[in-house]
């Protein structure tokens, strides 16, 4: 994950603040708002390593092919990553 999860849950806290502020919700229990934002957040942000573990899982497997036709690992992994990424609906 590219941030540690104390800065998410200072992303948390501002976000959530945020929201409170501009009167876009309301929420009787201000930690259990924190903790279901915090954990979306973490569950998003972990959805890149997730399709980078799949795409080199996808790529191993092809290995072989790659090597015999000379494809470039780096960009293979772009082609890939871009597909499931597609195919998941993900905007990273």
């Amino acid at each position: 994950m590219i941030f540690s999860r104390d800065y998410i849950g200072y992303l948390t806290r501002r976000t959530v603040k945020h929201l409170i502020e501009a009167k876009m919700i309301t929420t009787s229990d201000l930690k259990v708002t924190e903790e279901r934002v915090n954990t979306a957040l973490i569950e998003e942000l972990a959805l890149e390593d997730r399709i980078n573990e799949e795409v080199r899982v996808i790529l191993d497997a092809y290995s072989d092919e790659m090597r015999k036709s000379g494809a470039q690992y780096a960009e293979m992994f772009k082609k890939v990553k871009t597909e499931l990424t597609k195919k998941y609906k993900a905007v990273l």
